[in-house]
């Protein structure tokens, strides 16, 4: 039997069901989701966004809501509420968002509960530790250059490739770093 031509009726012979009539099935009885806000929206793509790159998107989604969050600093309890998540998740994701050094957990006088805000010059010190992984990479292609040394190009090639953009990353990036650097300098004036 070609499956590309099988008809409706011979469906309801082989599957013994009871073709269902279309003005029994009412499409407004299903409401679509809410509108989100702008922002709502905002906290949930970062969460994708961070998704993307192979991390949770809880994560994201608590990094999100702290960058548009007023006020900055949010306990516990309110990044649960705002994103509608469990203490447990939120507690154990930014647990993570601390140690890759986006946020930290600080502490407001007279009051006994921690709070969290995005940690100032975060994504400075996030390039800075780019630079230096770019660096390993390029370290990590030599030593296998190395070990290839009596091969010839082609089988060197995979490894030239990851060399030669590393090693141009880890000349440009510095000075890409530098002139934003300036740029922040001239702009505070």
């Amino acid at each position: 039997m070609n499956i590309a031509r099988i008809e409706t009726s011979q469906i309801i012979k082989i599957f013994n069901v009871k073709p269902v009539e279309l003005s029994s099935v009412a499409p407004a009885s299903i409401e679509p989701p809410p509108e989100r806000s702008p922002q709502a929206q905002f906290v949930e793509d970062v969460g994708v966004m961070f998704e993307a790159v192979g991390l949770p998107r809880m994560a994201g989604r608590i990094l999100g809501w702290l960058l548009v969050s007023v006020p900055a600093q949010q306990s516990l309890s309110e990044i649960a509420e705002v994103l509608q998540a469990s203490k447990g998740s939120i507690s154990m994701m930014t647990r993570l968002l601390i140690q890759v050094g986006l946020i930290e957990r600080i502490s407001l006088p007279g009051d006994r509960r921690d709070y969290f805000q995005i940690k100032p010059h975060a994504w400075t010190q996030m390039s800075q530790q780019r630079m230096t992984q770019i660096t390993a990479f390029r370290e990590l292609a030599d030593r296998g250059l190395a070990l290839l040394a009596d091969q010839g190009p082609h089988q060197q090639m995979r490894l030239q490739e990851m060399r030669d953009i590393h090693a141009f990353w880890e000349r440009e990036l510095p000075l890409l770093h530098d002139r934003w650097l300036r740029e922040q300098t001239s702009d505070s004036q």
